[in-house]
């Protein structure tokens, strides 16, 4: 048997006044995945654990079924193998956004106005940095996605570095941003947090005047302007999917992190052509890339990423992320509710609230479908009907467990 987990990245969302008191789920038109709903077994799903506010990362990370106290380090690594840099021991990666400053270096754009071009002509100059007193530093950026890049700070001398070190970003716009601090006492993390300080000052300086801002200013968007890094982690040792479970894997992402956390799993990646992770994404090349490796032979198990609610939902906007949701379940859910010879579970990694604007630990609907399901009572695929299905309420770390029974690929505990 063949399984798949389709994941809506910041599905879930909470009650909205201009949506008469529903989510965006409640509120969109939804006949296929309420049609899986009817079709199988449905719950509620703690991606790490209840009232813990899960990222992408940790929470794509439990649901394949790793223990996150012992591969996470931070989101950087995995974005930086997502674009494909070959991140070595030692190396300290972290998750950037190409964001918008003005003269006073205040944050006015976190996602410089969700750029989609001219990012690797800036980080082609972004890469001639070289920090003062730390020339032993090898600094090194990459484009991915949208509004998204990696740095890899990379030690060529004696002296180490650190991913024991705070954050830049600020979270909100109208903030400078927040000063890197070492979080222990380390003579490694205190040198990197001087790094990064100079880092982020020298970024605005050199790419403010970069022809591909002067082109956005012209248009009236935001110029990518300066780099904010987050999410600092060491290179980690992690278990390959196929030897931990038995199977022949395949991710099919949208977005570097994804791709990244996909790759230190040992899994094949499936890239797509118009795959943005935003609204904007192409969903017609997604699901024929799915429906055509469901069909192979080459693998029994995908990983399948789906981003532009967590975008929607990250931006505050009710509307887009409501149709959204209508043109995933038109373009993508109506052909894989009708594969056969398949279990698919339709979940999402995390909430991403529209009145929040960020992630919360709000749990996420999880439905089951596929041959011999127990069959539960729910019709309607939402945060509010799924905690009366079969599932009850379940952890991420639980998702592989079950699937792999399901495939009769699970072994017997005891005798």
């Amino acid at each position: 048997m063949k399984g798949m987990i389709l994941i809506m990245d910041g599905l879930g969302d909470r009650p909205l006044k201009e949506l008469n008191n529903m989510t965006p789920l409640q509120a969109a038109n939804t006949p296929n995945m309420d049609k899986i709903a009817e079709k199988g077994i449905n719950g509620l799903m703690d991606s790490i654990k209840p009232g813990i506010i899960p990222g992408s990362d940790t929470a794509h990370i439990s649901i394949l079924g790793y223990d996150l106290y012992e591969v996470y380090t931070g989101r950087g690594p995995f974005e930086a193998s997502g674009v494909g840099f070959d991140v070595l021991p030692g190396d300290i990666a972290f998750r950037c956004n190409f964001s918008t400053a003005d003269e006073n270096k205040i944050i006015t754009d976190r996602r410089a106005g969700r750029i989609r071009d001219g990012t690797k002509e800036i980080v082609e100059i972004l890469n001639d940095m070289v920090i003062e007193g730390y020339e032993d530093v090898k600094i090194i950026f990459k484009e991915s996605t949208g509004h998204r890049a990696v740095l890899v700070l990379r030690a060529e001398g004696e002296k180490e570095l650190s991913d024991a070190v705070s954050d830049v970003d600020p979270k909100k716009e109208g903030k400078p941003p927040k000063k890197v601090v070492a979080i222990d006492e380390t003579v490694e993390a205190k040198r990197t947090a001087d790094i990064l300080n100079k880092l982020v000052n020298k970024s605005y300086e050199m790419i403010k005047n970069h022809p591909v801002n002067q082109k956005r200013e012209k248009k009236g968007e935001p110029p990518a302007n300066i780099i904010i890094p987050r999410g600092a982690g060491a290179v980690p040792e992690v278990e390959p999917l196929n030897d931990k479970y038995n199977v022949k894997s395949a991710c099919i992402p949208e977005t570097g992190l994804i791709m990244g956390i996909g790759r230190f799993a040992g899994m094949d990646i499936i890239e797509i052509e118009g795959a943005t992770g935003g609204v904007d994404t192409n969903l017609d090349n997604i699901v024929d890339v799915i429906v055509d490796h469901a069909k192979g032979d080459k693998y029994d198990f995908l990983l399948i990423n789906i981003d532009g609610a967590d975008e929607a939902g990250h931006d505050g906007n009710s509307k887009e992320k409501l149709e959204f949701i209508e043109k995933v379940d038109k373009i993508v859910i109506e052909k894989l509710a009708n594969l056969e010879d398949c279990y698919i579970i339709l979940t999402a990694d995390h909430s991403t609230p529209v009145s929040f604007m960020d992630h919360t630990a709000d749990p996420v609907p999880i439905a089951i479908i596929g041959p011999e399901i127990r069959v539960d009572d729910v019709n309607k695929f939402n945060e509010i009907e799924a905690h009366k299905g079969g599932l009850c309420r379940i952890r991420g770390s639980d998702v592989m467990d079950i699937l792999m029974d399901l495939m009769n690929n699970s072994t017997k505990f005891g005798a």
